[in-house]
């Protein structure tokens, strides 16, 4: 059983995968897409799933602080259901509020340069969304 962790932005999606027994999340890739044109990163998506033998999505949700859903929520609500559509595998949506802000503090704790933050921050955003998952599931 692997889950397979999704931080969606406009521009990028970061991906990260659990272990094949759920315990921890590893960091994949960051994959480039465009919203607007419906580029989506399905096609490199469907790569991933029949590489690690994903069985299961997580993909963050990211509500507003007063717990209404904007923009952003819609928009990973509208990708989960692409999801459901092309892989037929079960899409939990998981609340992310503040995972950006939390992986960006732990990069410049790490004192990596705001150039090479740039290029990781979503995919460590991934990791810590399916990491929160994984630790909710096993109680």
């Amino acid at each position: 059983m692997r889950v397979m962790g999704l931080d969606v932005g406009s521009k990028t999606v970061g991906v990260a995968v659990s272990d094949a027994l759920g315990w921890t999340g590893q960091g994949i890739e960051t994959i480039k897409i465009n919203e607007e044109e419906g580029e989506l990163g399905l096609d490199r998506l469907e790569e991933l799933v029949k590489q690690y033998g994903v069985t299961e999505f997580v993909v963050g949700f990211p509500k507003n602080m007063n717990n209404t859903v904007g923009p952003r929520g819609e928009a990973s609500i509208a990708y989960k259901e692409q999801l459901e559509e092309r892989f037929g595998l079960p899409v939990t949506l998981w609340d992310e509020r503040l995972t950006t802000m939390a992986a960006e503090r732990v990069l410049i704790e790490a004192d990596v340069r705001r150039k090479d933050r740039k290029k990781v921050i979503d995919k460590m955003a991934a990791v810590m969304i399916l990491q929160g998952y994984l630790d909710r599931k096993s109680f």
